[in-house]
């Protein structure tokens, strides 16, 4: 890709523009002297890897978690780390020509063929950054498609995904409106954007609007819920597909489609087809990204895919199975309905009325209510004001630490 510096004409018009006279105006608010850094003195390699040792044991690893919302304690089979490791997928770079990738391309492929499986959807594609971005992906998706610039979305969305869609459609022309329900006429609406189970764990039963709809979904929840399928577009973050925690990130995100979308559908997706010879082969195909068509037609110029993290989740799939991974999504239910159903019994009310692995709690101080529990080396939810807490439970969770749970908040 050739690179054109600006010259001086296309510098004073820019400058003009923002109203500055010169290049060094743009750094004229950045003090002249920087604050000193209070830095150590100089160490060596072994030195710096024992300083750096004493400082990781200061960690606390040994936490009992009991924390959702996005992000999941979720078993992990060994193998997935020993095969998304090999040095044939494990690069600086996602490696995508066809003549040297195949098994790079195949992982897409099937990748994409889990989605719509667990989905209900027709096209997937090779995954997007994250779950925020999948979601702002899907708006821009579904006002290309409508031609519509006005979107609505549900107050009832991870706070995080909230972020990223009013980063995506500051200046872009895109109206979004949040609501608590979905109004009666939304044919004036691009889209309608719904999380199910929502941020706050309860899972509502979808009736298609007037409009396109979008869904957000958990992926592990779609083991033992029905999949969306009254949905135009669903989307969300694949971390509880065998991705760790990793203190928030780097997760990656899904989207899917019915088939008429397919060419909306922003990012990279990969083919099936056979060769000259009549061989099985991979591709990618219907690339809209702006490296291969102009620019202003390509469907995103900032998505890209989390290959290695969809690798992942592939084998993830492959190695539980249909029964296996249905049977951990189970013991998820099954655990945070035992501790919402012990919680009640001591007189601690859960709010919210169906759902999956996640749920509301009331309590009368949330902060005194969680500070007992780190005390006790749990880390008992997620403070929503000071008297809601949004706890969650998976296959990683026994009745032993359930039942210590309710002992220390007894």
């Amino acid at each position: 890709m050739n690179f054109t510096a600006h010259n001086d004409e296309i510098r004073k018009t820019m400058l003009d523009e923002i109203g500055l006279s010169k290049i060094e105006d743009l750094f004229s608010h950045l003090p002249v002297k920087m604050k000193e850094l209070n830095l150590s003195n100089p160490l060596s390699e072994m030195e710096a890897q024992k300083a750096v040792k004493a400082l990781s044991k200061k960690n606390n690893t040994d936490y009992i978690t009991f924390v959702g919302g996005g992000c999941y304690n979720k078993f992990i089979p060994a193998a997935i780390s020993q095969v998304a490791n090999r040095v044939e997928f494990l690069t600086a770079y996602t490696p995508y020509q066809p003549e040297i990738s195949q098994g790079t391309l195949q992982i897409m492929y099937e990748y994409q063929s889990m989605i719509c499986m667990l989905t209900g959807m027709d096209v997937a594609n090779a995954s997007v950054y994250d779950g925020g971005s999948a979601c702002a992906e899907a708006i821009s998706m579904a006002c290309r498609i409508s031609k519509k610039t006005k979107v609505l979305v549900s107050n009832k969305l991870n706070p995080d995904y909230k972020a990223v869609i009013k980063t995506y459609t500051w200046g872009s022309g895109v109206n979004v409106e949040w609501f608590d329900e979905v109004p009666a006429d939304t044919t004036d609406y691009a889209c309608v954007l719904v999380q199910n189970p929502d941020y706050y764990g309860e899972i509502t039963e979808l009736s298609k609007p007037d409009t396109l709809l979008i869904v957000c979904t958990t992926p592990d929840s779609l083991s033992v819920i029905k999949p969306p399928v009254e949905a135009d577009i669903v989307v969300g973050d694949i971390q509880t597909l065998g991705i760790p925690m990793s203190m928030g990130g780097p997760h990656a995100g899904f989207m899917a489609c019915k088939e008429k979308y397919t060419r909306q559908l922003p990012g990279r997706l990969a083919g099936k087809t056979l060769d000259a010879d009549g061989n099985t082969a991979y591709t990618l195909t219907l690339q809209t990204r702006e490296q291969h068509i102009r620019r202003e037609k390509a469907t995103s110029n900032i998505c890209s895919n989390q290959a290695l993290i969809a690798l992942s989740s592939t084998l993830y799939l492959s190695l539980l199975g249909e029964k296996g991974f249905r049977q951990a999504g189970i013991m998820s239910f099954n655990n945070a309905h035992s501790l919402s159903e012990k919680l009640g019994k001591i007189g601690i009310k859960t709010v919210t009325k169906n759902f999956y692995n996640e749920f509301v709690i009331n309590v009368d101080n949330s902060d005194k209510f969680l500070n007992k529990l780190k005390e006790n080396n749990i880390l008992g939810g997620i403070k929503l004001d000071d008297n809601r807490i949004l706890v969650s439970a998976t296959e990683m969770n026994t009745q032993d630490e359930i039942d210590k749970y309710i002992e220390i908040v007894g």
